[in-house]
């Protein structure tokens, strides 16, 4: 949302908006021009706005959702949104269950090397430039496209990368064949003279593949395991594969691509180191991740016994909505598990209600009969302070999930 809106500020256009309290980011949108609400009430939508964009997140009975449509305001979601914007370029839309914004970020840095200019909206903050948007002058468009909802079906790339696919989104999709068809609509939309870049043997994307118009160009090809990239793991090789892909439908020199990618700084709270702190036992190493998934979350601690190897491993976790906990509930315990252990944060609720009865204190169980140990805490404060007391010389603190669990990473280092 805050990318689109810096497109729009970028577009001359008077931007407002709400979140339910401040961060980095609003703060960042204030300074460059957005009238910022830190509460969100029906007071806050004007009758004189041209469009009202809201996220899925937003709640139909949301006070701001019901006041923009008493007062008839034209309102759109926030993928019909970028694709009223992205759709008149050449499109390069990144789409996947994992990946979409290490590989988005990486493009944008690639095509803004090879002199490309490209306009780009991004699903986290570069760490080249501080910002999630880039304004291009060229024909060029990067933006990630998000499955949720089959939101992405509003844009229509003339180049669409998949990265890889699984089920997720379990509140709104029934089964792995619900996530392919969805998949598969939007590689259809890809013209004749487009191209899909994807893995190609991957049997949950073959149906997806199907008959599709496009060239689909099979990323694994360009798989380099001497590329050196600064954030390790097999993953990230795939994602760097992922955009030389797509390099060579636009005829970028490979050898200049591969120097980029080596270049490539990252995201923010993508694999992102936040610092150290010290206590009596010595200096510890604390990063930031948004891994959410069962699989991102086992590859992500893999990465980091790459990095780190031999040194103990801490995990802070915060799972992201009761449905993909209790969906991937066994998942999530044998991930985690792979730490030496494991402190665990209340569920993000964010959009639902906790129709399941999953909790945290029940997966620290199930994570505690792999045979790693795992504690629940119910603030942010609190597993800082334990963390800062008992974490040892050399240790790795991990923060990982897509709620406000990303706040211990910040506090650890202050």
């Amino acid at each position: 949302m805050s990318a689109l809106a810096r497109f729009f500020l970028h577009d001359k256009k008077v931007v407002s908006g709400s979140d339910r309290e401040r961060s980095i980011i609003t703060d960042a949108l204030e300074k460059e021009g957005v009238t910022f609400f830190a509460e969100q009430s029906a007071s806050n939508i004007s009758a004189d706005s041209d469009l009202i964009i809201y996220t899925e997140a937003m709640p139909a009975d949301h006070p701001e959702m019901l006041a923009a449509k008493a007062l008839g305001a034209p309102m759109m979601n926030y993928f019909a949104a970028l694709g009223l914007v992205a759709n008149e370029y050449y499109l390069i839309a990144v789409s996947g269950t994992h990946g979409k914004t290490t590989t988005t970020a990486m493009l944008t840095d690639v095509l803004e090397e090879a002199g490309l200019d490209p306009t780009a909206i991004i699903g986290s903050l570069r760490s080249k430039t501080g910002r999630n948007f880039r304004a291009g002058k060229s024909k060029y468009a990067v933006v990630e496209a998000c499955e949720y909802k089959r939101d992405f079906l509003y844009l229509k790339p003339d180049v669409l990368v998949i990265t890889n696919i699984e089920l997720d989104h379990v509140d709104y999709y029934k089964d792995l064949s619900d996530v392919q068809s969805a998949f598969k609509d939007f590689a259809d939309t890809v013209p004749e003279e487009g191209f899909i870049i994807t893995d190609s043997s991957s049997e949950n994307l073959k149906p997806v593949l199907a008959a599709v118009k496009a060239q689909v160009v099979d990323y694994r090809q360009f798989i380099d395991l001497d590329l050196t990239l600064r954030a390790p793991g097999i993953h990230n090789q795939m994602n760097a594969a992922a955009v030389q892909g797509v390099a060579s439908t636009l005829s970028l020199s490979q050898e200049e691509v591969k120097k980029t990618l080596e270049n490539f700084a990252g995201t923010w709270r993508r694999f992102e180191y936040k610092g150290d702190f010290v206590n009596d036992n010595g200096k510890v190493s604390v990063y930031d991740d948004y891994a959410h998934h069962p699989t991102a979350i086992k590859v992500t601690i893999a990465g980091m016994r790459e990095k780190y190897p031999g040194r103990p491993l801490t995990v802070v976790f915060q799972s992201h909505t009761y449905t993909r906990t209790a969906e991937f509930f066994d998942e999530f315990a044998k991930a985690l598990a792979k730490a030496d252990r494991v402190f665990l944060l209340p569920i993000y609720a964010a959009r639902e209600e906790n129709v399941s009865g999953v909790s945290s204190e029940k997966l620290a169980e199930k994570i505690e009969e792999q045979g790693t140990k795992a504690t629940g805490f119910i603030t942010n404060g609190a597993a800082t302070l334990e963390i800062k007391k008992t974490a040892v010389a050399g240790e790795v603190v991990l923060v990982m999930g897509a709620g406000n669990v990303t706040e211990v990473a910040t506090l650890l280092i202050v």
